[in-house]
C-alpha cells in the first residue's frame, strides 16, 4: 500500500532540508571557529536523528496499513453476508441522494 501524498510530501521536505544542512555542515571554510564546530558537531547529530525519525514512522505508518487492510480481509472473509448488506445499504444511500438532485 502507497504512502499518501501528504506523508510522502513531508519525508521528501525533510529529506530535502537534512541534504541542505549537511552540504552547510560540510563547508570547512568556518573550521578555525571552535563554536561553529560545537554547533556543527549538535547540527549533525539532530540531522541524522531527524532523518532516523522520519524512516521509523514511515516503517511504522506502512505496518499499520498493512494490518489494516488484513483485518479488513478478514473481516470480509469472516463476515460476507454483513460486508455484502453493507456495501448494499451504502448503495442505496448512494442512490437515493443522487436520484434527489
Amino acid at each position: 500500500m502507497a504512502a499518501t501524498p501528504k506523508v510522502t510530501e513531508v519525508q521528501a521536505e525533510l529529506e530535502s532540508l537534512v541534504n541542505d544542512l549537511r552540504g552547510l555542515l560540510a563547508d570547512k571554510s568556518f573550521d578555525d571557529v571552535p563554536e561553529i564546530k560545537a554547533v556543527r558537531k549538535r547540527l549533525e547529530e539532530g540531522a541524522q536523528a531527524a532523518q532516523n525519525s522520519a524512516v521509523r514512522l514511515a516503517q511504522e505508518a506502512a505496518q499499520q496499513a498493512r494490518e489494516a487492510a488484513r483485518a479488513a480481509d478478514e473481516y470480509a472473509h469472516d463476515e460476507p453476508w454483513r460486508v455484502a448488506g453493507a456495501a448494499l445499504a451504502a448503495g442505496a444511500v448512494v442512490g437515493f441522494l443522487l436520484g434527489r438532485r
